[in-house]
């Protein structure tokens, strides 16, 4: 068996960061990037800053949690070729901090020499990867078989390798593989900071006249690792992308705007008016090819997002001023930061997908469950069921279930909802009241990315855990009038389909529907003391007749004409259309039917009244 090969990591990150001036005085291990002489070599030889080390330990952790790894370790070459381990997590035997790593040929050296990640899912058992005595007295030891190792790489140069292992056999996918890739490009800039630190004090040694030119450089290269330090560490601490997106554009000083790959805006520190859109696209297109940024005019940057040689998106930036060389590592840097965040949470999403599937699955059969359970269940991952929520149910009209699941697990996950799979259709739970707006969102999602129109019927809100089941059923009821009325990869929700959506709903919600039919012109009468609505019902039962409403009515034919020019006014022009005037003439039907229902149930209460006595008659004598 060949070894796996699969993403291209050597043009994923550029070495963009320096690292923190207080460690100046440290010595930096990683030499070998810089054209020193052979004394100063051996003066940075030492070890990496402490910073480094701690970041590197951090990505050993999140290597092994999300990819479910037994051992995670980063090793890394010294100038004679050597290489040490400087970082490890889940070891029980001699994968010490510190210790020599296995010489010669290798999967590490074979992951650094080809600059692509490789892989075997059962090592010790596979005759065509590269051996080593000492290495396999290490897997033997650590009873390991799947074995990855990912290079750290910048250009041509080969710094280390991030390792991992299970203690069964596997085959690693390539999503797997694209979330150690993206954790390598964490540790790569972090070690590409400990370079130039040694660049930065070697700077130091020239003229006199040439310190305050590097004390500027220093300054600016203590504020960028500042910015990409805190930027990793939000990533790493399970920061939001919109918490994210904000502390990039701070520390670019500009506005950002996060976009998938279709070009859809996933998150925004402010709105980006004015935008030319074809431009965006064509740089998209161009940042992805050439793996940096690519300027616009006006001063807005096009950085592409990526995971290996999967495309997640672009960041958007419109800066206040000129960027320049330093700005733009950093603005790469970031790109890849909140690429890294994207991973992240598309791992902590299919991690915790199973529970928030289960767990709408039980929403949606709410009467035979105990809502406090629920609700409690519910709180525990996160999401408030009180509160108010809609249900979006979308059937893809083309097939790919698959990638519409995919894609609708991620959505999810950001909207901080839930998604199943029920009948062939993707069901969301997502916060918000407005139906309608949260069909469309997902409409414009899933259209585009799948191809092919989505049927989609929405309904909401719920504001309870068993109230989600009946709000369910009218969205389901709503997909199926779409499909009865030949709307087949429309959007529907009960307020849209109107009088048809009053009947569909369990609840027949009558004053919901006459307000948002006629509500305009009854608020008009009661705020004015006129009659339009009167008009109206004499206008329709005249078949329409301005002038047969007028003698109706006992008024000019002009005044009716007014007032009809008023309702236009109120309603829009297109409540004469045959879809609206239908509805206004329910709308007023139901009014009017309810208005008698009321009085008769108000006259018959009076007539009752007086047999509520249970006392004897009364009689006009005294005895």
């Amino acid at each position: 068996m060949v070894p796996d090969v699969v993403s291209d990591g050597s043009g994923t990150t550029t070495v963009l960061e320096p690292g923190e001036t207080g460690e100046l005085a440290q010595p930096v291990d990683l030499a070998r990037a810089v054209p020193l002489s052979g004394d100063r070599r051996r003066q940075h030889e030492a070890a990496l800053p402490d910073h480094v080390d701690t970041l590197l330990g951090v990505i050993t952790r999140s290597a092994r949690r999300l990819l479910n790894l037994d051992v995670a370790y980063v090793s890394l070459n010294r100038p004679d070729g050597s290489a040490y381990i400087c970082a490890s997590e889940g070891e029980t035997t001699a994968l010490a901090v510190g210790r020599d790593a296995a010489g010669g040929p290798s999967m590490g050296s074979l992951a650094q020499e080809s600059q692509l990640p490789v892989w075997s899912a059962d090592y010790l058992n596979d005759e065509t990867v590269p051996h080593s005595p000492a290495f396999d007295d290490v897997v033997r030891a650590e009873g390991l078989h799947a074995v990855i190792a990912v290079p750290l790489c910048h250009g041509e140069s080969a710094f280390g390798a991030l390792h991992g292992a299970r203690r069964e056999a596997h085959h690693f996918s390539p999503g797997e593989v694209d979330v150690l890739t993206c954790l390598a490009d964490l540790a790569m800039a972090d070690i590409e900071r400990a370079s130039l630190l040694g660049q930065i004090r070697d700077e130091f040694a020239e003229p006199e006249h040439e310190k305050s030119r590097t004390r500027a450089t220093l300054t600016r290269v203590r504020y960028l690792w500042e910015a990409h330090a805190r930027l990793g560490g939000l990533v790493l601490d399970g920061a939001g992308l919109q918490t994210v997106a904000r502390a990039a554009a701070d520390a670019l000083d500009g506005v950002l705007e996060v976009r998938d790959p279709g070009g859809r805006p996933l998150t925004a520190v402010v709105e980006l008016p004015g935008v030319d859109e074809e431009a965006v696209t064509k740089a998209a297109f161009e940042a992805h090819t050439n793996r940096r940024p690519v300027g616009l005019p006006g001063d807005i940057w096009v950085s592409p997002m990526t995971a290996g040689a999967e495309d997640l998106g672009v960041i958007v930036l419109r800066a206040a001023a000129t960027l320049t060389g330093e700005d733009l590592r950093l603005l790469h840097l970031a790109a890849q930061s909140i690429a890294t965040l994207l991973l992240l949470q598309r791992g902590t999403a299919a991690a915790e997908g199973p529970m928030h599937d289960e767990l709408l699955h039980d929403l949606l059969n709410g009467p035979h469950r105990s809502e406090v359970h629920l609700s409690e269940r519910a709180r525990r991952l996160g999401i408030d069921v009180e509160a108010p929520h809609v249900v979006v149910v979308a059937r893809p009209e083309g097939g790919d279930l698959g990638k519409a699941v995919a894609w609708a697990s991620s959505y999810a996950y950001r909207m901080a909802g839930l998604k199943g799979v029920c009948r062939g259709c993707i069901v969301f739970l997502l916060p918000g009241a407005d139906a309608s707006v949260a069909g469309r969102t997902v409409s414009g999602g899933l259209s585009p990315l799948l191809g092919h129109p989505v049927s989609i019927g929405a309904a909401g809100p719920a504001n309870s855990a068993v109230s989600v089941a009946r709000v369910y059923e009218e969205a389901v009821r709503c997909l199926d009038a779409l499909t009865a009325l030949g709307g087949t990869g429309s959007t529907a929700s009960l307020q849209e389909l109107g009088f048809l959506g009053l009947l569909l709903s369990a609840d027949h919600d009558v004053d919901t529907f006459i307000r948002s039919t006629i509500g305009p012109v009854l608020d008009y009468d009661t705020s004015r003391l006129t009659d339009l609505a009167k008009t109206l019902e004499a206008y329709f039962e005249s078949g329409g007749s301005p002038t047969h409403a007028a003698e109706a009515l006992h008024v000019h034919p002009n005044t009716v004409a007014r007032r009809l020019e008023r309702i236009t006014d109120l309603l829009g022009p297109q409540w004469q259309k045959p879809g609206p005037v239908l509805e206004v003439q329910m709308a007023l039907r139901l009014r009017k039917t309810r208005g008698v229902l009321n009085e008769m149930r108000r006259t018959s209460g009076q007539l009752k009244e007086p047999r509520r006595s249970k006392g004897p008659e009364p009689t006009g004598t005294a005895g």
